[in-house]
């Protein structure tokens, strides 16, 4: 069986259907030298942001949806201070947050994702990235910055925020980064679900793992939190 040899960046790598006999990139050694060098070249592009704060939400807001419009006023108040606004790189609040950093003369960066019938990169975007694997560029996104924030969104927000907090709770992440979800009329019942089911009725938490998220409502309530955050120890 021929060696894959990586004359190209992972996110260059070309796309082949599954299926195809003979096809060397079908192996397992394939897969995982791919899946390796992806990482590579996602940390080696990350590592170029040293102020950086990530957004997520829903891909299908529109301009005139107030969470939208927060996103972009939040993502330009954090542009002005000098912070890179990284996002999925597509639609809805990935968009207004590139739009917002853009647009006040910050950097504007988008880790998008392949597919076969691609994913529309949000034209904010200054400098991008273009994984293969979902999961890595889950990781990259989640250890991408100094700060999160969370707006409205459906089942990958949740996901996304379940994971965070999961890794600040198991101590994989930095317990003083700050994770802020904006939003009281979007979230109040999730954070009351937890609270009293969860905590109180299952002791399936402790009360201090409520603690890692911080509730506001508006950019500049988010913004205050987030303009004092440190570096990143662990990146």
């Amino acid at each position: 069986m021929p060696e894959p040899k990586f004359n190209l960046p992972a996110s260059k790598l070309p796309v082949h259907k599954h299926g195809d006999k003979g096809d060397f990139r079908e192996s397992f050694h394939w897969r995982v030298s791919r899946i390796t060098a992806e990482f590579v070249e996602g940390f080696q592009f990350l590592f170029d942001f040293k102020k950086t704060v990530t957004f997520f939400g829903s891909a299908r807001f529109q301009p005139d949806n107030s969470w939208y419009q927060e996103a972009e006023k939040l993502a330009g108040l954090l542009a002005k201070e000098d912070f890179t606004v990284i996002t999925g790189g597509g639609p809805g609040i990935m968009e207004a947050g590139n739009k917002g950093a853009a647009e006040t003369g910050g950097e504007s960066v988008g880790i998008n994702i392949q597919l076969e019938k691609e994913q529309r990169i949000n034209p904010y975007v200054k400098r991008s990235i273009g994984l293969h694997y979902f999961f890595t560029r889950k990781v990259m996104l989640s250890y991408s910055a100094w700060a999160y924030v969370f707006f409205p969104g459906g089942f990958g927000t949740l996901d996304e925020f379940f994971e965070l907090v999961t890794l600040v709770q198991t101590q994989k992440i930095n317990a003083g980064i700050p994770i802020v979800i904006v939003g009281r009329d979007y979230w109040t019942g999730l954070l009351d679900w937890v609270d009293k089911t969860v905590f109180k009725k299952n002791l399936a938490i402790d009360k201090e793992d409520m603690k890692i998220y911080t509730l506001v409502d508006t950019a500049a309530e988010a913004f205050n939190i987030i303009k004092n955050c440190q570096p990143r120890e662990e990146f």
